[in-house]
């Protein structure tokens, strides 16, 4: 998150376009759209989230008045949105965070690895969440939960494959030893370090809400 950069007022606009967009309401967390803004703004989709969680309940009077000028009339947001945008710099990062030193956190899961552009960390997240679901005889290409999860990511079975493969060199029980040459061998220990320990019931949870992100 950006340093010394807190909720501005303004962005509740861009919060309630999203927030009225069909189906009106409250989106899930991980909806692309949310992660979307969530890195614009770099605040973090939890907070974004509760925030829209307050638009619901017309929790302020600030946001009363907003929801009384631009719920009925969406051209009318969308050209205040605009403005905004334009007039803050919106898709001019340099600009916009000009003088403000940028931590990016959460945003990094979500961009492609610079060792390979085929995957982001929360793919490979959703990958490992599958290793613990299968046995390793049937971590293979024609295996279905391999070529669902693909499909859902948009990769070949044979990256799935490659992805599990490496897990297993990081799995303390397999102890296989390490015969994989693949830049993805670092991004991938560094998913088992964060999460290879984490409950298999928790991780399955969390990677059911990242369904989200690759379907919406």
């Amino acid at each position: 998150m950006a340093k010394n950069q807190s909720w501005n007022d303004d962005y509740w606009l861009l919060l309630m376009q999203f927030y009225l967009r069909k189906p009106v309401g409250v989106k899930p967390l991980y909806n692309r759209e949310m992660i979307n803004l969530s890195m614009e703004l770099h605040i973090s989709p939890q907070v974004l989230r509760a925030k829209m969680q307050q638009i619901a309940r017309l929790e302020t009077p600030r946001i009363e008045r907003i929801w009384q000028t631009y719920a009925k009339n969406p051209n009318r947001l969308a050209r205040a949105v605009r403005l905004l945008r334009e007039m803050k710099g919106f898709g001019a990062a340099t600009d916009f965070y000009q003088g403000v030193e940028v931590q990016e956190t959460f945003e990094k899961d979500f961009r492609p690895l610079a060792e390979d552009q085929r995957f982001t960390p929360v793919m490979l997240i959703m990958i490992l969440d599958l290793y613990f679901r299968l046995s390793t005889i049937t971590m293979v290409a024609e295996t279905p939960e391999v070529q669902e999860l693909a499909k859902l990511l948009k990769v070949k079975p044979s990256d799935i494959v490659l992805v599990l493969d490496i897990y297993q060199t990081y799995d303390p029980y397999l102890k296989r030893d390490m015969l994989i040459v693949s830049d993805l061998l670092l991004p991938c220990q560094q998913i088992w370090q964060r999460y290879g320990n984490m409950e298999p019931h928790v991780l399955a949870a969390y990677a059911e809400e990242l369904k989200e992100y690759f379907i919406s």
